[in-house]
């Protein structure tokens, strides 16, 4: 099995989320928190690597800029 590569830092999104997920915001177009408020959680996790998890470690971060999910 091939290594995922870790492309992190990627704008603002925290770094404690996996790199898959990361890669996976990215490859979508996702590089910054105020991208992530554009879209809801549901949305969110139906990106390949993007799991319950990253949610977890992004609400917060949100948070602290003043944002949350869409429709939040």
């Amino acid at each position: 099995m091939a290594d995922t590569p870790d492309i992190r830092p990627i704008g603002d999104l925290p770094n404690e989320m996996g790199k898959t997920a990361v890669r996976e915001l990215h490859y979508t177009g996702i590089s910054s928190l105020a991208e992530v408020a554009k879209h809801t959680r549901k949305e969110l996790l139906a990106i390949h690597g993007v799991g319950p998890k990253a949610i977890r470690i992004l609400e917060p971060a949100l948070e602290e800029k003043g944002l949350s999910f869409q429709g939040e």
